[in-house]
C-alpha cells in the first residue's frame, strides 16, 4: 500500500485493536505503530466518524466500533474461508483417500466448518458444527503451536483450563508446551486415537498475511492401516492443501 498510505495506517491501527483484548489509549497505539501521535489522533477520528472505533472518554481509551462488528458479521455470512478452502479439501480426499477437514480456533476449543468425506471411509465425530477442545486435535495443536507463547498462556492459564477425553490429552499446562514444541520441530501435529479410537490425524495451520493461524487442515485415517512411509505422503499432500489456502488468504509462506 505504498501509495496510499493514510489507509494502510487505518487498516494498522484496526489490525492492532483487534488483536488486543481490552481497548488501549492513542498513546500506546501510536508507539506499537510508530506513527506520530498527531496522525494517530485523525486517523482514529476518522475511523470513529465511520463507526469503525469507539472512544471511550471516561478511560481516554479506543476501541472496535459497530461497523468494525458488522464487517464481522458480514464475512461470518458470505463464508469466504469455507469458499476457498472446500475445493482444495476435495482435491485432498481424492489425493489421499481418506476424510479431510477444516478446522478454526473459537477460544479453547476448536471448530469444524468444512468436512470433505471419502467414499468408504469411517463417518467422523467432527461434523461441520462440532466443537472439541483443541489441544486433543491435530488441527487445534498446529494452530495452538502457530500461536505467540504468550497467547496460549492466556488461553491455558492453568492445568483447570485442559480438558481430558477419555483420559487422553495433555494433564498439565507444561506438557501442552512440550507437545506444541514438538508439533513446531516436526512441521505438522498428529493425534492418536484422542478424538475416536482406531483414527489418527495429521494437520497443518493455515497462516494469513500477518502469520496469524486462522484454520487447521487435517486428514484422518484408522491408524492401523498406515505406516511411516504412507503417513509421510499423507502429511505431504495436507501441507500442500494448507500452503495453498495461506495464498489464497494473502499469505507468503513455504511448506512443511
Amino acid at each position: 500500500m505504498a501509495n496510499a498510505p493514510a489507509a494502510a495506517q487505518a487498516l494498522e491501527v484496526l489490525a492492532l485493536l483487534a488483536r488486543h483484548t481490552e481497548p488501549l489509549p492513542a498513546g500506546s497505539i501510536a508507539r506499537e505503530l510508530g506513527i506520530p501521535r498527531s496522525s494517530t489522533y485523525h486517523l482514529l477520528a476518522v475511523l470513529r466518524d465511520h463507526g469503525f472505533v469507539t472512544h471511550l472518554p471516561e478511560e481516554r481509551r479506543y476501541g472496535l466500533g459497530v461497523a468494525a462488528y458488522e464487517l464481522g458479521s458480514a464475512y461470518q455470512r458470505q463464508a469466504p474461508l469455507q469458499r476457498l478452502a472446500r475445493p482444495l479439501l476435495g482435491r485432498l480426499v481424492d489425493e489421499t483417500t481418506h476424510n479431510a477437514h477444516l478446522a478454526v480456533l473459537h477460544g479453547r476449543d476448536v471448530l469444524y466448518v468444512v468436512e470433505e468425506r471419502a467414499p468408504g471411509r469411517p463417518l467422523l465425530v467432527t461434523d461441520v458444527g462440532v466443537r472439541l477442545p483443541a489441544p486433543l486435535t491435530a488441527s487445534g495443536l498446529a494452530m495452538l503451536a502457530a500461536l505467540p507463547a504468550a497467547q496460549v498462556r492466556a488461553l491455558f492459564p492453568h492445568r483447570d483450563s485442559l480438558v481430558q477425553r477419555d483420559g487422553r490429552g495433555p494433564t498439565s499446562v507444561s506438557q501442552l508446551r512440550r507437545e506444541l514444541t514438538e508439533v513446531r520441530n516436526r512441521g505438522y501435529a498428529v493425534e492418536d486415537g484422542s478424538v475416536s479410537e482406531g483414527l489418527s490425524s495429521v494437520a497443518q495451520a493455515v497462516l494469513d498475511h500477518t502469520g496469524h493461524p486462522v484454520a487447521g487442515v487435517a486428514v484422518t485415517y484408522p491408524s492401523d492401516q498406515i505406516d511411516a512411509a504412507e503417513q509421510a505422503r499423507l502429511v505431504a499432500a495436507v501441507n500442500r492443501a494448507a500452503t495453498s489456502l495461506s495464498a489464497r488468504l494473502g499469505a507468503r509462506r513455504s511448506s512443511g
